[in-house]
């Protein structure tokens, strides 16, 4: 059945394949390898009509077609994730589109979301550290019921991956100070010291992160966003 059904939605995949789109994403820092330049919404719509279903979602992956990557974070069970899968995944990332969407459709969603943040942060692989960081930001905007603490754990991980001058790497940990700066005045306030502390770095990129969630979180309309946030 679910090879019959990957079969399916590769032979759709290839239909909508456009060259020109890869060209164009590959200016955008996103790996051409097993890329077909398939819409977003386009791979959305299949995993809509696809489904959850965890075998498929591993069936995908296996393919190592890009779209196929981005298909299978939506279509998998958070629930049935586990944390060898969440590790393998994160070996394969070769590309900051795919990385994110597998932290922000799927793995954010995991119970073991927090600690697979704290662990990836730490990576020296580019991608798995990107991850974690990319996951540091999608907690901070969906987990409503995390307590403050759990993300002032991440900050000296933030500080200490400052200095990572990987563009990859530096943006999402721009990312992952300026999301948990705007989820409330506490750590609004906390996010703010840490950059500050990030900005005495004698590094070109720390000072770049710290300079760019400053003027994010400082800014009239972050303030006014978050002023009623207990």
């Amino acid at each position: 059945m679910i090879e019959q059904l990957i079969e399916r939605l590769i032979e759709n995949l290839r239909a909508h394949a456009n060259p020109a789109n890869v060209a164009g994403m590959a200016r955008y820092g996103i790996s051409t390898v097993g890329t077909l330049g398939v819409p977003v919404y386009i791979l959305r719509r299949m995993a809509k009509d696809a489904g959850r279903d965890h075998g498929l979602a591993e069936a995908l992956w296996k393919t190592g077609i890009h779209e196929g990557r981005i298909v299978a974070t939506l279509v998998d069970d958070p629930a049935l994730v586990t944390a060898r899968q969440m590790d393998r995944w994160a070996r394969d990332f070769d590309s900051w589109d795919v990385c994110d969407h597998a932290c922000h459709n799927l793995f954010r969603y995991s119970p073991m979301a927090f600690a697979k943040a704290a662990q990836w942060g730490g990576a020296k692989r580019e991608f798995v550290r990107r991850a974690g960081f990319s996951l540091m930001a999608g907690l901070a905007v969906k987990s409503k019921s995390a307590t403050d603490e759990r993300f002032t754990a991440f900050l000296p991980l933030i500080a200490e991956a400052a200095s990572d001058d990987r563009n990859m790497v530096k943006k999402s940990v721009n990312w992952a100070l300026r999301q948990i700066g705007k989820r409330n005045r506490r750590l609004h306030k906390l996010a703010i010291a840490a950059a500050e502390e990030i900005r005495k770095q004698d590094s070109r990129s720390a000072r770049w992160i710290a300079a760019d969630a400053l003027r994010e979180l400082r800014s009239p309309a972050t303030i006014a966003r978050i002023k009623d946030k207990k």
